[in-house]
């Protein structure tokens, strides 16, 4: 129910989630280019009404100057030549004068000298009906009135000066306003856009857990369900099946192998018996060439018996990672798997040197008697015959490390970087009638890893192969304390 709610409001397709994301990334910066737009567009229209409206003030202002000039030259020369015509052009420049004092007035309201610019008007307007002697004394007015007039023209400048200061403080404020909308859209547009990508790369990250737990095999417990497009739930479900399919392979291997294993070692006993009694002579005497043939088939029988432990092992390893460690002797240990290995070794002729011990260890002593078994065994197989082996031991940083070499062929480079994969077999042959599995090594590996080591191909100055188990400090389930072993530090020997 719960999923079925969640999905109402989740995009069903990847394609679908990624157009919404882009939608509304999108939305807020396009409401920043709509309002910066708005903005421009208001201070452009401020901008032109107040240029178009200062170059009018401006002209009338100079307009004004002119006719106060052509006003006094012709009053001048009226009273010179006295003539009708001037004083009719005096009237007229008037008249324009006045029209325009008045336009002047509505933008300077409070101005005084344009309310004193008006009452000289009204009393320079009576000079043309005055005798000419009066006309003469009103002439003195006109410099006065000319000051006025260029007095109304630097206030009409002051006033242009204001409103261009106004616009700008405007333009300013806009521009705040602008980079304060920006941050935030922009801001919100990247919260936007971490939210998507968190919804897109989540459900890919799930899948790729998901993934690498199926690579890696854990079922320690049951996946979450991927909660995203429809195209990755479905390819979850599509690991679901991939991982219930791999899970039902595994099965049936394990299941081979544990048949398989069993079905050899029943007629591999019954072959082994029977040779044991023609060895006792419970049928009569044999000859030389007799006794050596039943050699040879008890000895192929133990190295078939080897072989079908092997497979055990692997398979024992795949379903089981559990380990069950405890404190002993590792020079015990080595000792016990050389001594099942001594009747080989005798015929082989190889020179065996061991550490000292003791040497204490918490471990887990059949994982590692594993690792040391194939060892040892893979030594006496691909060792040169009447060569030498040796297995050391020392402790380095926190760490037990065990190392078993043998003279004879190295590993081919080309083998050593798939040594430790299952089933697979290098170039080099081993020795004897039998082929190998394939498996030694790797159940080897697994066992280290197991215990938290690690088991690894080295280089050594003197004898061509090295392997070295490296196993950390465990500590045992009732131990409250890890103590270093007494005796054990800087320990190589060999007897």
């Amino acid at each position: 129910m719960t999923t079925r709610v969640a999905r109402r409001w989740r995009p069903r397709s990847l394609l679908q989630l990624v157009l919404i994301a882009f939608l509304v990334v999108m939305l807020p910066l396009a409401v920043l280019m709509f309002q910066a737009a708005q903005a421009l567009s208001e201070l452009s229209r401020l901008a032109d009404v107040s240029a178009r409206q200062a170059v009018e003030e401006t002209r009338r202002a100079r307009t004004l100057g002119a006719l106060a000039l052509e006003m006094e030259r012709s009053a001048r020369q009226y009273a010179v030549l006295e003539q009708e015509s001037l004083l009719e052009i005096y009237s007229e420049r008037l008249a324009e004068y006045r029209e325009l004092l008045g336009l002047q007035r509505e933008l300077l309201p409070e101005d005084p000298d344009v309310a004193a610019q008006a009452r000289q008007l009204d009393e320079l307007a009576a000079l043309p009906g005055l005798p000419l002697e009066a006309l003469e004394e009103k002439l003195a007015e006109f410099p006065v009135f000319a000051q006025r007039t260029e007095a109304i023209r630097q206030a009409t400048n002051r006033r242009i000066d204001t409103r261009i200061d106004a616009i700008r403080e405007r333009a300013q404020g806009v521009q705040g306003r602008l980079w304060w909308q920006t941050g935030a859209l922009v801001s919100a547009s990247l919260v936007m856009m971490l939210l998507f990508s968190w919804l897109i790369i989540r459900p890919v990250h799930q899948l790729e857990r998901r993934i690498l737990r199926i690579g890696s095999g854990a079922r320690d417990e049951p996946p979450r369900p991927v909660q995203g497009p429809a195209e990755l739930v479905k390819l979850d479900e599509r690991l679901d099946w991939l991982a219930s399919r791999l899970a039902e392979l595994e099965a049936e291997k394990q299941q081979f192998l544990r048949h398989m294993s069993h079905e050899l070692k029943t007629p591999l006993a019954s072959v082994r018996e029977g040779s044991a009694l023609l060895a006792d002579g419970v049928v009569g005497e044999l000859t030389p060439q007799q006794l050596e043939i039943l050699e040879l088939i008890d000895g192929s029988g133990r190295e078939l018996q080897r072989l079908i432990e092997q497979l055990l092992d692997y398979n024992l390893l795949q379903q089981s990672r559990r380990v069950e460690v405890e404190r002993l002797d590792v020079a015990t240990l080595v000792r016990e798997v050389l001594a099942k290995h001594r009747l080989a070794l005798s015929n082989k002729g190889m020179r065996v040197e061991c550490f000292d011990g003791p040497v204490t260890w918490v471990l887990d002593r059949t994982a590692t008697g594993h690792i040391l078994d194939n060892l040892v065994s893979n030594a006496i197989a691909y060792g040169a015959d009447g060569g030498e082996l040796e297995i050391r031991a020392r402790q380095r940083r926190g760490s037990l490390e065990l190392e078993v070499a043998n003279s004879g062929e190295p590993i081919a480079e080309v083998d050593r970087p798939r040594l430790f994969e299952a089933f697979y077999q290098g170039r080099t042959r081993r020795k004897g009638p039998l082929k190998g599995s394939g498996i030694g090594l790797s159940v080897a590996a697994d066992c280290a890893r197991l215990q938290q080591g690690e088991l690894a191909l080295v280089e050594d100055p003197r004898l061509a192969v090295c392997f070295r188990l490296t196993l950390p400090r465990a500590a045992l389930p009732s131990d409250d304390h890890n103590r270093t072993p007494a005796g054990m530090a800087g320990q190589d020997a060999r007897s």
